[in-house]
């Protein structure tokens, strides 16, 4: 055989290599993104879900590549940053901050344009518990007093939301729908004005955060009554609704998804990376300067805590809605 020959036969024999290879390296897993990964967030810079994007896109910069930014699509109660992640390219560039109010509440109350399965959960960085809270002095001490004076006026204790749909208001109809109590919505644009109108005497309760509701009670301008999950370590004498016999386990979790497609493997590789991350000291600095609680969750962790909280708002939505329909039937 001539050089010729056996220079064409090694570079034939490398090409056959190279594409019995290429299937191998695929089905092994491997994927590394090729361009700046966004980080999309439904809500304005300065917000909870703003800081977690930025919390964990600070602490994992060191294990990518590649840039990650935070891009800001506020509007809809974040259900415009939902809808362009949820129909977004599945390449693994394109991830959302979610499991609050655009995941598991805003799409129970209204029509939207993507649902819950139509993303795929990378892993859930932080949750944040929810505590009801009444005015001091107001008689409303406790959730057996709630439960007591709704009974006894249903449809006159009002309650202040952060908006129509929003998490708040969907925790205050599972909690309703578990007591058998009618209660007033009102809602606000965002959880300060909520609290100011609790503050000033225009509802009877709301709900804040944990490390909120600690500076309110030292201050002796709140009760804070039960959480809606478990137990807050700023305030751990304060009961779980579950406790006091009330089915209910809603809290504004924060994580990361992608659009459903997405492969498994640029799932795991963005989950690993971002896992690194959490486990490092940086993040634990960051996350104790913003009062960010970590609560980790793996990928198909995080969808099924999702779907459980969708199911529960669903299901006292659908509550209520057979509860109008026998009043008006008996009208």
């Amino acid at each position: 055989m001539t050089i010729r020959n056996l220079i064409k036969a090694g570079l034939a024999g490398a090409a056959m290599t190279a594409i019995a290879l290429a299937p191998a390296n695929a089905q092994d897993g491997e994927w590394k993104p090729e361009r700046p990964i966004q980080i999309v967030v439904g809500f304005a810079p300065g917000g909870g879900t703003d800081q977690t994007a930025r919390l964990i896109a600070s602490a994992a910069q060191e294990h990518f590549d590649v840039p990650l930014v935070v891009v800001n699509r506020p509007g809809a109660s974040g259900t415009l940053a939902a809808e362009l992640v949820a129909n977004a390219e599945p390449d693994g560039h394109t991830l959302l901050v979610a499991g609050g109010s655009e995941s598991t509440s805003v799409p129970n109350h209204r029509e939207t344009n993507y649902s819950l399965d139509q993303f795929k959960g990378v892993l859930r960085v932080n949750r944040e518990h929810m505590v009801i809270v009444t005015k001091a002095g107001s008689g409303l001490d406790s959730v057996e007093a709630i439960v007591e004076r709704a009974k006894e006026n249903p449809g006159e204790l009002a309650y202040g939301s952060s908006g129509p749909g929003g998490i708040l208001h969907s925790a205050f109809l599972v909690f309703a729908d578990e007591a058998d109590i009618d209660l007033k919505h009102i809602p606000y644009q965002g959880g300060a004005p909520a609290l100011a109108a609790l503050l000033g005497g225009h509802v009877d309760m709301t709900i804040i955060t944990p490390g909120d509701a600690a500076a309110q009670v030292a201050a002796g301008t709140v009760n804070a009554v039960a959480t809606t999950s478990d137990r807050a370590e700023q305030i751990p004498d304060v009961p779980t609704l579950t406790e006091l016999g009330y089915d209910v386990n809603l809290e504004n979790m924060k994580g990361l998804v992608a659009p459903a497609g997405t492969p498994d493997a640029a799932t795991e590789y963005l989950r690993e990376r971002f896992k690194k991350a959490m486990d490092s000291e940086t993040f634990d600095r960051l996350a104790s300067r913003a009062k960010i609680t970590p609560g980790y969750l793996s990928g198909p962790d995080f969808e099924k805590a999702m779907g459980d909280m969708s199911d529960s708002i669903a299901g006292a939505l659908n509550a209520d809605g057979a509860a109008d329909a026998d009043k008006a039937a008996n009208q």
